[in-house]
């Protein structure tokens, strides 16, 4: 699953970002940058992943 991720500016925002995803049951990340992330991760834990991008202060969507 690939997330376009809005509000990341640094690498504060990087670190944020993967330990909120690695939070996730069962959800492997993979890459994290500025503005993306990366995970691999069941069809039926998508919903799961994108709210621990936005508990983490960020607005996420999954890219097409």
């Amino acid at each position: 699953m690939k997330i376009v991720i809005q509000g990341m500016h640094c690498d504060a925002c990087v670190r944020r970002v993967r330990n909120a995803l690695e939070k996730v049951p069962e959800a492997q990340v993979q890459k994290v940058e500025v503005g993306s992330a990366v995970v691999g991760v069941d069809p039926s834990r998508e919903t799961a992943v994108l709210e621990a991008v936005r508990k983490a202060g960020y607005e996420p969507r999954k890219a097409e």
